[in-house]
C-alpha cells in the first residue's frame, strides 16, 4: 500500500473597490482511499477550476456569483469487487452557484447559496444526474472560541435515467473544534450528502456521518489524541433490476488513538493508529481494518 500522492494548487485574488475576483486550479494524484464504499488505494486523478465575483453591496454585505468545475479519472486498470472503477466513476462536475454573504463580527459569517451542479460520467451515462441546490453556512475564522464552518442545505438530486429514484432532502457539512484553556482541543464533524456508487444495481448511497476527536497537551510539547465516528451508507436502489439485499444500509465504525510532538509553535509531528469496522447485510461486502500512520503538519 505504499504510495506518493500529489497535490497542487494555484490561485489569484484581486479587488477593485467594491468588487472582488478570484480564479483557482487544483491538480491532485493520488493512490488514497475514495471513500468508504471503495477499501482500496485507487490510483486516480482529480482536476479542479474555480472562478467567482463578489460586489460588496453593503458595508457588511456581498453579492456574488461563483462557477466551478471537478473531474475524476480513475486509472483504467483499477479494479474493485469486480468492478472496472474507471468505467463506472470517472466523471466531470459543473456547478454554478449565487452567494450572500453577511460580515456579522471580524470572526464571524454567515452566508446562503443557491446553485445548479450537473454530473456526467464519461463511460456510464445511466449515473448522470442534476441537482439543484440550497445551503445556510456559518463560519468562525481561526482566532474565535470556536473555529470552522457549518453548513445546512437542501438537495433536489434528479438523475437522468428514469429507472433510478431522485433524493430530496437535507445535507450537512459540519467541522467545528473549540480550545479550552490553550491545552485541550475538542473537534466535531457531521456529514449527510449523496455519493455515487460503483454498483449497477445502487447507483448512489446517501452518506451520513458523525464523528469527533479530543486533543490534550500532556506534558511540554507533548499531546495525545482520541478521535471516534460512524458513517451510514443507505444506497439507493435501480428499479427493475435483481438485487440480494434491496434497499441496502452499510455501516461504518471507527476508533483511533494518536500522539504527537509540537516542533515549535507551527509544527508537529503525530502518530495514530485507527481501527475500521465496515457491516453489510451482504457478507462479501464487510471489512475491518488496523491502519496506523505519521504525519508532519506545519501551520501557517
Amino acid at each position: 500500500e505504499r504510495s506518493a500522492n500529489a497535490d497542487y494548487l494555484i490561485g489569484a485574488a484581486r479587488t477593485f473597490n467594491r468588487l472582488a475576483l478570484k480564479g483557482s486550479a487544483r491538480y491532485l494524484s493520488t493512490r488514497e482511499r475514495p471513500g468508504f464504499e471503495i477499501d482500496a488505494r485507487s490510483d486516480r486523478t482529480e482536476t479542479e477550476w474555480d472562478g467567482s465575483i463578489e460586489l460588496r453591496a453593503l458595508p457588511q454585505t456581498y453579492f456574488g456569483a461563483r462557477a466551478w468545475r471537478r473531474r475524476v479519472l480513475f486509472d483504467r486498470d483499477e479494479v474493485f469487487r469486480g468492478a472496472n472503477l474507471a468505467e463506472e466513476l470517472n466523471r466531470t462536475i459543473d456547478a454554478q452557484a449565487f452567494t450572500v454573504r453577511h460580515v456579522v463580527t471580524s470572526l464571524t459569517a454567515v452566508s446562503l447559496q443557491v446553485g445548479r451542479e450537473e454530473e456526467r460520467f464519461t463511460l456510464s451515462s445511466l449515473r448522470d444526474a442534476d441537482s439543484s441546490r440550497v445551503a445556510g453556512t456559518v463560519t468562525f475564522q481561526p482566532r474565535a472560541l470556536i473555529s470552522g464552518s457549518a453548513t445546512v442545505g437542501y438537495r433536489q438530486f434528479t438523475p437522468r435515467s428514469a429507472d433510478v429514484p431522485p433524493y430530496r432532502g437535507t445535507t450537512t457539512a459540519v467541522n467545528l473544534s473549540y480550545t479550552r484553556r490553550g491545552i485541550t482541543r475538542f473537534g466535531i464533524d457531521a456529514s449527510r450528502d449523496v455519493q455515487p456508487s460503483l454498483e449497477f444495481g445502487h447507483p448512489y448511497y446517501l452518506e451520513t456521518g458523525v464523528g469527533g476527536f479530543v486533543q490534550h497537551q500532556v506534558v511540554g510539547p507533548f499531546d495525545v489524541l482520541a478521535r471516534i465516528g460512524t458513517r451510514q451508507l443507505a444506497y439507493r436502489d435501480r428499479l427493475g433490476v435483481p438485487l440480494e439485499v434491496s434497499n441496502r444500509t452499510d455501516r461504518v465504525r471507527a476508533f483511533g488513538l494518536g500522539a504527537g510532538y509540537r516542533l515549535g509553535s507551527d509544527k508537529r509531528v503525530g502518530f495514530t493508529i485507527e481501527r475500521q469496522n465496515r457491516t453489510s447485510n451482504v457478507h462479501a461486502y464487510g471489512y475491518r481494518g488496523l491502519r496506523f500512520g505519521m504525519s508532519l503538519t506545519y501551520e501557517t
